[in-house]
């Protein structure tokens, strides 16, 4: 790759992230239905034409926008598995399930644009068979990277999993999406949106989780 093309993809890109940001500002203030086009670009500085060689459509934009939410709420979990498993808190894993769950899913909650974005997306897509593809292979995709982690923490003699990793990453999700959007319509704040949904996640851990060996 020549340095020009290097520094074209990189401002193209850079171009990409603006207007990511510039959407999920936008549709934080007016939902997604009302967010338009002109106003995304206003906020990010740039024109529709910039909008339109990134993307072909607003709903591309948002999904993108969501596999983005997706994206940190997975890495978030990874690394939290990395620093516990760094500072040895799984060496002596404690019998109760639900107090280690509660260790790995501290930083995972969704926040309430997060949440709000992904419902939106939904319903789009019942609507839009060719946004409900996209949407499939993303939610297929964020199913196989928690079953990824499910394996990680299985391979390290942490914890067993009563279902295999791909079936387990689907119960935690559901359960996970379910309790973040019952949390934002109850308006509760942040923390307590993290501690409620990780509780209920911790929950339905402790049924998928093989009980210690005695």
């Amino acid at each position: 790759m020549t340095d020009a093309v290097a520094v074209t993809s990189r401002r193209r890109e850079a171009t990409r992230q603006k207007l990511l940001d510039a959407a999920a500002q936008v549709f934080a203030e007016v939902g997604l239905d009302a967010a338009s086009v002109e106003a995304i670009c206003d906020r990010a500085g740039f024109t529709r034409g910039a909008f339109y060689s990134n993307f072909e459509t607003k709903d591309e934009l948002f999904l993108e926008l969501a596999g983005r939410v997706a994206r940190e709420r997975v890495a978030a979990v990874r690394g939290r598995v990395g620093e516990l498993e760094k500072l040895g808190s799984f060496e002596h894993a404690p019998a109760d399930a639900f107090a280690i769950i509660q260790q790995v899913l501290d930083v995972s909650a969704d926040d309430r644009l997060g949440v709000l974005l992904m419902s939106e997306i939904r319903i789009h897509a019942l609507r839009n068979p060719d946004l409900a593809r996209a949407y499939l292979a993303q939610d297929d995709e964020m199913r196989r990277s928690v079953a990824q982690i499910i394996e990680d923490i299985g391979r390290a003699n942490v914890l067993r999993f009563r279902l295999p990793a791909e079936e387990a990453a689907r119960v935690m999700l559901t359960v996970w999406e379910g309790a973040s959007v019952r949390a934002v319509m109850a308006g509760l704040d942040y923390e307590e949106m993290c501690r409620r949904t990780n509780e209920e996640l911790a929950r339905v851990a402790q049924l998928l989780i093989e009980p210690p060996a005695r």
